[in-house]
């Protein structure tokens, strides 16, 4: 898997773009920037970036190195700084209650894991802590507008709900949008977004 992100990746462009994604954007835009934002599966760095510009303590992380290389540069054009460590859901560890604020964005992963590694990262956010998410939802099962094509690795609503059944409050709203996030987020997508409080 991370040849395979490595590969895409490794291309001049930055394949996702560099704009922060509009429902992440929208959502931290709403919070006054008060700590540490951790943003995992972070690839090229455009959601971290963007969280630093206004004001956030960022900790990224991504196992593609090429991913880790294009966010620093990225960082650097827009003159912040990100810590972005090249690690993997396996690997990553912080201590407990490290974070105010963690966001997704289409952190997509195998079925047998998901729940697991969603708990652990759970486990890393303060309490009263922010999570924000957005993915494709199942409905975007053969759609040629991005996300991976194995009903599996999407999201629902119940699988949400499940994954995150210990937070103190938590809002789950599955909707359409047209996606513009450079060449591989194209078209209208079907999406599940998550806001919720530990």
């Amino acid at each position: 898997m991370n040849d395979f992100w490595n590969e895409r990746f490794g291309q001049k462009e930055y394949v996702y773009g560099t704009a922060p994604n509009d429902f992440l954007k929208s959502e931290i835009d709403k919070i006054k920037p008060a700590g540490k934002i951790l943003l995992p599966a972070e690839g090229e760095g455009r959601n971290a970036v963007y969280a630093a510009t206004q004001g956030w303590d960022v900790v990224a992380f991504d196992p593609s190195s090429e991913g880790r290389k294009k966010a620093l540069a990225l960082a650097d054009k827009n003159k912040v700084t990100i810590e972005y460590f090249q690690e993997s859901y396996q690997t990553i560890d912080f201590p407990t209650e490290s974070f105010d604020v963690i966001c997704l964005c289409f952190a997509h992963m195998p079925a047998g894991m998901r729940t697991l590694w969603h708990q652990k990262l759970l486990s890393y956010l303060k309490p009263r802590g922010i999570l924000l998410l957005e993915a494709f939802s199942e409905a975007q099962l053969g759609r040629d507008s991005g996300g991976p094509q194995n009903i599996d690795m999407l999201f629902s609503k119940e699988k949400l709900e499940h994954d995150f059944k210990n937070l103190r409050s938590i809002s789950i709203t599955e909707t359409e949008r047209m996606l513009g996030e450079g060449s591989f987020h194209r078209g209208l997508g079907a999406l599940i977004q998550v806001v919720g409080s530990k």
